[in-house]
């Protein structure tokens, strides 16, 4: 017998996630179903409560939001031999990837369908809240660093890394999910990590592996970044940008610099997200302004960029099985990867998700939060 279900639906754009029954899925061949112990959230999921038309249009409410989860596996599916019922996991929850588009792959509720290629296994020394900070930023990193579309590195290796690469990556927003999660990848693939954060994260950043941290609010941040390149003769492996106002600066540097001239985008320089109706032609204008002026500053700086989709790993099967079979599971169990950002759980319950989304709208810093279910 199926065992009962709940979940948080999204039932209207801009609205409360309403807490109702939800109908347990079983898994489909290379699926799984885990009961969640815990999950995060990503600013992702507030902006698509804010506007799901416009951010997922292909989605259909009432509908599941929820990447992040961690939990115990209570069912396989055909062919699974990875994964067995009672295996301690992390996970992507894959519900919002357009190719998905299945209420059952959402994170917030309490039995999850998850795939096996965006899914790991766990160590005990790694606790299901801690685990949930990590699927979203380490997929869309691994997608930046990784991908054949974006800056094609060579996938990470759990040994100690004796060869270097001599090149060096530049991630514009360290104490980010994603930041976090590209600093220890690329320096886990041979690479020097570059980085900007505020100075209270300098130093975490560095034990993630960073060589150098700066601060992004510096006047002199660009210079003081091109200058410890032309000093150290460093060769640009070329960047990724997260956070406001991160494109122009990146652009900048890229420029300025020997190497590659590529840069994975993980946001947009965009004004104010609408607070209601009235305000959003304004908005569209704006972006419309930001995205023509940035490619124009592209073309003319000599730097190619593009977007980047952490849910890319849905259709990519050789970074899904390098990074969540062939890498994390032994570099978690090793030590030699941190679950980063520090995980701030907000209480238990899928009544708290909501709170927790409340919360995040405000902003946090080197944290990510999170709800024990």
């Amino acid at each position: 017998m199926a065992p009962t279900n709940n979940a948080a639906f999204l039932t209207a754009k801009n609205t409360p996630l309403k807490i109702q029954p939800s109908t347990y899925t079983a898994p489909r061949e290379n699926e799984l179903v885990v009961k969640n112990h815990a999950v995060a959230i990503n600013p992702y999921d507030t902006i698509i409560q804010a506007a799901p038309n416009l951010v997922v249009s292909w989605v259909k409410l009432p509908f599941v939001l929820g990447t992040d989860v961690a939990g115990e596996v209570v069912e396989v599916g055909p062919n699974v031999t990875r994964f067995n019922i009672g295996d301690r996991v992390v996970a992507h929850a894959a519900a919002l990837d357009k190719r998905v588009n299945r209420a059952c792959e959402g994170g917030f509720q309490e039995y999850t369908v998850v795939r096996t290629n965006m899914t790991s296994a766990i160590p005990e020394s790694v606790s299901y809240e801690a685990a949930s900070v990590v699927p979203l930023g380490l997929s869309t990193a691994a997608c930046a660093l990784f991908m054949d579309d974006y800056l094609a590195l060579p996938l990470p290796t759990t040994f100690p890394v004796t060869t270097r690469s001599g090149k060096t990556l530049l991630v514009w927003g360290g104490s980010t999910s994603v930041g976090c999660n590209a600093i220890q990848l690329a320096t886990a693939a041979g690479y020097d990590v570059v980085t900007t954060a505020s100075p209270k994260n300098h130093g975490y950043l560095k034990t993630l592996g960073a060589i150098a941290v700066f601060d992004y609010k510096s006047a002199s941040v660009v210079s003081d970044i091109v200058a410890l390149y032309d000093k150290e003769n460093r060769v640009s492996a070329g960047a990724m940008s997260m956070g406001s106002n991160s494109l122009k600066p990146c652009i900048d540097i890229l420029a300025a610099v020997p190497g590659r001239k590529f840069l994975a985008q993980a946001s947009m320089d965009l004004p104010p997200f609408p607070k209601g109706a009235l305000d959003f032609p304004a908005f569209l204008a704006g972006m419309l302004s930001t995205v023509v002026c940035e490619q124009v500053k592209l073309r003319t700086k000599g730097v190619q960029s593009k977007m980047l989709n952490g849910s890319d790993v849905v259709a990519n099967g050789s970074i899904g099985k390098g990074i969540y079979e062939d890498f994390l599971p032994s570099a978690l169990a090793e030590g030699r990867f941190v679950c980063a950002p520090e995980p701030q759980v907000v209480g238990h319950g899928l009544d708290k998700v909501g709170e927790a989304m409340e919360l995040s709208k405000k902003g946090v810093s080197l944290r990510k939060l999170v709800v024990t279910l």
